[in-house]
């Protein structure tokens, strides 16, 4: 299951973003920013159609959106954590919904961004979580991370 990954991390490729948010003009602005860091970046406005590319893809990183309070982006976090539970998931919400950001977290998703936050501020946490992601694989020591402050941030 985690060749896809591995195979990923061996290239010399630039790391490589899955984005998937329902929101097309949001999707938009976060994959500029994104791209922006110099990172490959995957986008598409549809969950089952992410988790469709996740598992044709070899992905760095995921950042999908929470969708409504139901959270329908949980389906890619969940099928994202089958393939490796290693694989750095960040979820951004829309709107602040505590029942959704403790339950991505019990998920294994590595951030939960608060949505006040700007494109700039996801695309560092996106470098962060790639670099983290980077060290561990590496066999460095691990990156500091940003998950955090971040989640600090939307307690507050």
């Amino acid at each position: 299951m985690k060749q896809w990954a591995e195979k990923r991390l061996e290239s010399n490729q630039d790391a490589a973003v899955l984005l998937v948010d329902e929101d097309l003009e949001y999707l938009e602005s976060i994959r500029r920013m994104i791209e922006g860091c110099g990172y490959s970046v995957n986008a598409c406005n549809s969950y089952t159609e992410g988790i469709h590319q996740m598992e044709s893809g070899a992905y760095d990183i995921i950042v999908v959106g929470q969708g409504s309070c139901n959270f329908e982006g949980r389906c890619v976090l969940e099928c994202a954590t089958a393939f490796d539970r290693q694989l750095p998931i960040v979820v951004v919400a829309r709107n602040v919904e505590m029942g959704c950001y403790l339950e991505a977290m019990q998920l294994g998703a590595v951030d939960y961004m608060s949505p006040g936050l700007s494109g700039s501020e996801i695309a560092r946490a996106v470098q962060a979580h790639a670099l983290h992601r980077e060290s561990r694989s590496g066999g460095a020591g691990p990156e500091p991370s940003t998950a955090g402050a971040i989640s600090r941030r939307f307690a507050a």
